[in-house]
């Protein structure tokens, strides 16, 4: 494959794909699509636990999906979307480069 930076670490791929392989973690996602949010903000948007929220978004923060920064006691989290930009890019070149792509289509 030829990447236009340089190759991905596989172990942080599999990292960031497995993070994404949650529910709950696909609705936070979702939700920071269009602002940043305070923990209460998902919890309460998300009607879960504060425990089990900070279970999955440490799981995004290691798998550098999310960001967070600390205003007073609060936590807010927003998408680190370089990383899915990278995300993309590796997936880019399976689509590019397959050569299982039929190189037709064929009529029936």
């Amino acid at each position: 494959m030829a990447f236009t930076s340089s190759p991905p670490d596989l172990s942080i791929v599999k990292i960031r794909f497995q993070a994404l392989s949650d529910d709950l973690r696909l609705n936070i996602l979702s939700l920071l699509r269009s602002q940043e949010l305070c923990v209460c903000d998902l919890c309460e948007k998300l009607d879960v636990k504060q425990s089990k929220l900070s279970f999955h978004l440490k799981i995004l923060k290691d798998a550098q999906l999310v960001r967070s920064r600390q205003e007073g006691r609060w936590i807010y989290y927003s998408l680190n979307l370089s990383q899915f930009l990278q995300l993309e890019e590796y997936l880019a070149e399976y689509r590019r480069f397959s050569s299982i792509m039929p190189s037709r289509v064929c009529k029936e």
